[in-house]
């Protein structure tokens, strides 16, 4: 096994990936300095994520316990939940996120706990929101059986 052949073939491939490098730049640099945003908390039976979003719903940084190493049923437990708080947290820092709006999704082990952690990192808490889904009135009962 060789070493490995670059082959370049003009000046134009150069210049398309700077024109890239740069869009890349504006997209982050327009969101430096963001004070107000969202964090949705997933936390389901096998794993717990927590996703940062601006107002409008852009994407800005997640976590999940499986991508921290978490593996099997410790993923949804409430000290794997602070873990992925206090990584999302180190991934927000460079756009200065203050103060937050917090909606909750799911009913596993790590919903409070990621809640409380992001207390505990010194971020303002103006809104916290259920939005797990509920049954209305669910599907159509079985007919009574007959014998």
């Amino acid at each position: 096994m060789g070493k490995k052949r670059v082959i370049t073939k003009s000046g134009e491939d150069t210049g398309k990936i700077n024109e890239k490098a740069s869009s890349i730049k504006a997209k982050i640099s327009s969101r430096k300095n963001l004070e107000i945003g969202r964090i949705y908390i997933r936390a389901s039976y096998n794993n717990t994520s927590v996703s940062a979003t601006d107002l409008k719903g852009g994407l800005i940084a997640w976590s999940s316990a499986g991508s921290l190493g978490f593996k099997g049923p410790k993923k949804a437990t409430p000290f794997a939940a602070s873990k992925v708080v206090s990584a999302l947290i180190e991934k927000t820092k460079k756009i200065g996120l203050k103060t937050i709006e917090v909606y909750v999704k799911g009913i596993g082990g790590g919903r409070e706990t990621a809640i409380r952690s992001l207390a505990n990192h010194g971020l303002d808490i103006i809104l916290i929101k259920d939005i797990t889904p509920m049954p209305h009135n669910g599907p159509r009962p079985p007919k009574p059986r007959r014998v």
